[in-house]
């Protein structure tokens, strides 16, 4: 199978033809010549200089193509191309009744024209002779659609990861402030305003927000370099480096905005620092008001930013709303779970346990506890990291092209009727199974409940699929329902009686959404001159992933046995080998019946997905990083809630033994409840995006649950340890003295 296009003038008018020899190029059209795609020459071993026999003519191999624009290298595979001059097509006798035959005619506009408003102007003579117009913009457009998915999940990367980070400053801001108390207290003893200490912080948090986005635009601009080559295999145009520095300055600007309002929020407790405390350590500052006006400011910026944030990477107003509400509700359930906990361990204390299980379990609510600090930042991380993993195998699972089992690997197709059962017969004389085999006739839309398709076309006030109502559908008829097929509404009739007047049918789910119209309604079709009447009896969900025949409209038995038809079978090859001969004895047999081995598309497809997937995981990792940076920060914070009750324990003659276990038991608990919730959390997340973004299945694995909750609370525990290491190697005095 292989598609020929006559060429004349100047094509394209967009990209270049890549040639070898290039030098053909300007001289192929000067006799019966042709230019044969690379991968057909590779496939029957030609050379610039041998002869290809297209119909009824020989042309003589000029050049092979390398490169085609707007067709991406793996078209090649099941749709290779032969240019010929178009003066020389008549010669081939392929332009006859009963031919298929497209005419393309392309047109380049100076930059003043407005090709919309043409298009616009000429849509009454394109709609009633039923020519399809492209442009450059409805390719960008289509482009847009089919990478949909990816640009969803690589901006939900991008959200996730600036949450996260954000968090992160709020949780290092918290330590330093920590950390600068006394100084704090220092500065308001000799003499500086509450006001002046804030702004003091509020500087240097701001500087190293600023140095932070820099150098992750300095870092991105970085990566960049090596972007062209990870793309370049799979897409058909090449990608030229250069910097955008409208989003370099976005991007610095986002990151020094959030990281700003995160780190503010810590900061404002600085205002309630009073000189007492450089006098006396015990002197409660923490005391916050309600009231207090500026601290919910904050708030409501934080929030507001992060919606602008989100409806900018979602180029989608609700869907950025939801992000942010998934992300509010997340803080909100965390909170409420941490409330939970000190309730229920208040209220539920497990008396007879021994001493260390009882004091770790007692730190979840007592006096200064960390339950909520770790639970919203672990909780949280722990919710957005496995959100954006779920989502990351739902899009792999969503795009990947599945070959293996019993898949068919091996399409013929082009079967006239009296040659399906000889077909039939050597694809089992190999032992191969007969897969599938489904009849296959072409028509048209004439009618949709008495109204021609022409008038339906003609109103520009109808919100309805023009493109499907141009189709040319490819029907089939049988009397049961293939493994891809669900019927979702109406009754599938298997068989009807051939003289019947109204024919009822079954269609696509998606189809009649396209159409806007459903069950009960007549649709009347052009079967090559004869019209046909039918009416919509049911509604298939069809998975089109399905590497089969798959058909929008299916008729039942009986009702197209003798329109003109061709078959489409499908079988398995167990090797290249048996694949190779099985289509050089049904070349001999039938020449005119084409053959597609989806062993060598599945290859190629192996290798897209390859790259897909190292751009998503290599997406995917910064957000990891910076969850675990998240997680390392959040546990930190607790440092100063913990020094003073390990102190205590010590002098009060506690083993240093005890109060590791204790240490460890209450990190135990905080990392698994905070884990558990955040789980739960991504799981119901995954699969609102699975269904509201991506228009895919969630299926749920517990792999990831079980890894995530042993890692999260893992590190929890390690980092907790590794961090009150300093402490439980000193002497309680020295500490006492340091500290206090």
């Amino acid at each position: 199978l292989v598609q020929i296009r006559a060429l004349e003038g100047d094509f394209p008018f967009y990209g270049k033809i890549g040639a070898d020899p290039q030098s053909a190029l300007k001289s192929y059209q000067s006799g019966p010549n042709a230019l044969v795609d690379e991968a057909l020459m590779i496939q029957f071993d030609a050379q610039p200089g041998d002869t290809v026999r297209i119909g009824e003519s020989k042309f003589a191999i000029a050049a092979k193509l390398t490169n085609i624009p707007s067709q991406p290298p793996i078209a090649s595979t099941f749709n290779p191309r032969i240019y010929l001059p178009a003066e020389h097509i008549d010669r081939t006798q392929l332009l006859q009744r009963g031919s298929l035959v497209t005419y393309q005619v392309y047109f380049k506009f100076s930059d003043e024209t407005d090709v919309k408003k043409l298009v616009a102007g000429l849509k009454p003579f394109l709609d009633k002779n039923r020519i399809r117009v492209d442009t450059v913009e409805n390719r960008k457009k289509r482009v847009g659609r089919v990478m949909e998915n990816l640009y969803r999940f690589l901006n939900l990367v991008g959200f996730v990861a600036l949450i996260l980070g954000s968090i992160g400053v709020g949780s290092a801001v918290h330590v330093y402030v920590k950390q600068k108390l006394n100084d704090v207290a220092v500065l308001r003893c000799l003499g500086a305003k509450s006001k002046q200490t804030f702004w003091i912080y509020l500087i240097q948090v701001g500087f190293m927000a600023f140095a932070g986005s820099f150098a992750g635009a300095l870092l991105g601009i970085f990566i960049q370099l090596f972007l062209p080559d990870v793309f370049s295999d799979f897409l058909p145009v090449d990608i030229e480096y250069f910097i955008a520095w409208d989003a370099v300055i976005k991007g610095v600007f986002i990151g020094l905005g959030l990281s700003f309002l995160f780190g503010l929020l810590p900061l404002l407790s600085i205002r309630n620092v009073s000189p007492l405390l450089a006098l006396r350590a015990s002197f409660d500052f923490s005391r916050k008001s309600k009231r207090d006006v500026l601290r919910w400011l904050v708030y409501t910026l934080i929030i507001v930013c992060m919606t602008l944030f989100a409806i900018s990477q979602s180029a989608n107003f609700m869907m950025g709303i939801w992000f942010t509400v998934a992300v509010i509700a997340a803080f909100l359930v965390l909170a409420g779970v941490s409330k939970f906990i000190v309730f229920f361990c208040k209220r539920f204390f497990p008396k007879s346990w021994t001493y260390t299980w009882r004091q770790g379990l007692a730190n979840l609510y007592r006096p200064n506890n960390q339950t909520l600090i770790l639970m919203l930042s672990v909780g949280l991380g722990t919710f957005l990291i496995t959100t954006l993993y779920l989502s990351h195998d739902t899009l792999l699972e969503k795009v990947s092209f599945v070959g293996g089992g019993d898949r068919p690997n091996l399409i013929l197709f082009d079967i006239q009727p009296d040659q399906k059962d000889e077909v039939i017969e050597e694809i089992r004389s190999m032992n191969l199974p007969l897969l599938q085999e489904a009849p296959l006739v072409t028509m048209r839309l004439q009618e949709i409940n008495g109204e021609s398709i022409f008038d339906i076309i003609s109103d520009s006030t109808r919100k309805r699929s023009k493109g499907l109502l141009r189709w040319e559908f490819r029907t089939t008829y049988r009397d049961s329902l293939f493994e891809s097929e669900k019927i979702v509404a109406g009754n599938w009739i298997k068989r009807v009686d051939e003289n019947l007047e109204v024919i009822p049918i079954s269609l696509d789910q998606g189809t009649a959404e396209y159409l806007k119209i459903e069950l009960g309604d007549t649709i009347i079709w052009d079967v090559q001159g004869v019209p046909l009447t039918t009416e919509i009896a049911s509604l298939r969900k069809v998975d089109w992933q399905r590497i089969q025949a798959n058909f929008m409209v299916v008729f039942p038995e009986g009702a197209l046995n003798y329109a003109p038809q061709i078959y489409i079978l499908a079988t398995r090859a167990p090797d290249t080998q048996t694949s190779a001969e099985l289509q050089k004895k049904i070349n001999q047999m039938h020449p005119n019946v084409s053959m597609i081995d989806l062993a060598l598309v599945l290859s190629t497809l192996d290798g897209f997905l390859e790259k897909i997937s190292f751009v998503i995981r290599f997406m995917a990792f910064f957000s990891i990083f910076t969850g675990l940076i998240v997680l390392t920060a959040a546990v930190i914070t607790s440092r100063f809630q913990r020094v003073h009750e390990s102190i205590l324990l010590r002098t009060l003659g506690a083993s240093r033994k005890q109060v590791t276990k204790i240490m460890a038991i209450e990190y135990l608990f905080l990392g698994s409840f905070a884990a558990i919730t955040g789980l739960l959390l991504s799981y119901i997340c995954s699969w609102a995006l699975a269904y509201f973004a991506f228009d895919s299945i969630f299926i749920p694995t517990f792999l990831p649950f079980i890894l995530v909750l042993f890692t999260v609370a893992g590190l929890t525990v390690l980092i907790g340890m590794l961090n009150s290491r300093g402490i439980l190697d000193r002497p309680p005095l020295e500490v006492l003295r340091l500290e206090a």
